[in-house]
């Protein structure tokens, strides 16, 4: 079975796990563990902040970095697409007591211009007040397209203009890193905190990570182990995002290149996949769950993301001549 269902599906491998086995350790919530210190640093380094928190998932991570912007009663503006408005079940709400008002991109895009016409000053007790602007590169839903760095640098500049800080769900941003060899210290300066992931195209097993600044970090390190978030000896987990952070990054340009061939072979237009997401439309929801059961019957696990949509992701556990199997099977379909 060639499962192209997400990027989360990727096993350690044999360096990795190596990695993991000999791992220097400690109690992490008092602060103890090496490993996930220097990760932290290393982290926070590349994006050129001042400070980094492992934490157990992406969505922790973006529930905190948002949390550390935005206050109950407050909001935050996205996309309608956004994995926080569409894929971490309310925890903004849940947990933050914020809300969310979104506009609408074909791509994902930022769209300063109706980003303005939504923005709300403090106008007193009547209204809610804009805290914070979110953005999310790769974008996920979108089909893993990139945010021009000239975009994320006219939105920071936007948000400091009128008080508003910008929060930057870089999940996959190492695929945007790779595919326009854009610094991740540039796509950092455009965000006030940003979380990245480890255990998607880099292929750890568990973890993301929080960065900002040591303020924000702090307050966040708090939150997490009042959501339970705190962890004990997880330097064998950091290690493992390490490894992935020094040796499978500049390896997602193979990703990008198989999910081209997925797309030409779905007939989506290649040149719109900019990473290693092909989101294929289909006629209605009812041909979509009969696409993903009938390439399932031929050895192909993709997967639905929208009632007429389905999406295909590449990864490194799935080699060429896999891509080329599966792009067979669903030239057929």
């Amino acid at each position: 079975m060639i499962d192209l269902r997400s990027d989360t599906l990727t096993r350690p491998t044999e360096a990795m796990r190596a990695a993991m086995a000999s791992a220097e350790v400690g109690d992490d919530v008092y602060g103890e563990d090496p490993t996930v210190a220097g990760l932290e640093e290393h982290v926070a380094g590349l994006l050129g902040h001042e400070a980094a928190l492992f934490m157990p998932t992406g969505s922790m991570s973006n529930v905190l970095g948002v949390r550390a912007l935005v206050a109950p009663g407050e909001e935050v503006l996205c996309e309608s697409r956004a994995h926080i408005a569409r894929a971490e079940l309310g925890a903004h709400g849940a947990y933050n007591g914020v809300t969310m008002r979104t506009w609408i991109h074909p791509r994902g895009q930022v769209d300063l211009p109706v980003i303005r016409s939504l923005f709300a000053p403090d106008m007193g007790p009547f209204f809610v007040r804009t805290a914070a602007i979110s953005v999310e590169n790769t974008h996920n839903f979108a089909g893993g397209a990139v945010l021009p760095l000239a975009d994320l640098r006219d939105l920071k500049e936007y948000a400091v203009g009128v008080g508003a800080r910008v929060h930057l769900d870089g999940a996959r941003l190492w695929n945007a890193h790779v595919t326009t060899g854009t610094p991740l210290a540039e796509y950092g300066a455009c965000a006030d905190v940003i979380s990245v992931c480890f255990s998607k195209g880099l292929g750890a097993p568990v973890g993301s990570m929080l960065v900002g600044s040591g303020e924000v970090v702090e307050e966040a390190r708090t939150w997490r182990k009042r959501m339970g978030g705190g962890m004990r000896q997880v330097g064998i987990l950091a290690a493992a995002a390490q490894h992935a952070v020094e040796h499978h990054v500049e390896r997602l340009a193979e990703d990008h290149a198989h999910a081209r061939l997925l797309a030409e072979a779905c007939g989506v237009d290649p040149a719109e996949v900019e990473t290693n997401i092909v989101v294929v439309p289909r006629r209605d929801a009812s041909d979509a769950a009969s696409y993903v059961t009938r390439a399932a019957e031929q050895g192909v696990r993709v997967a639905t993301v929208g009632p007429t949509t389905v999406r295909l992701v590449t990864h490194l556990g799935v080699s060429r001549s896999d891509v080329e199997r599966a792009a067979a099977v669903l030239a057929r379909l």
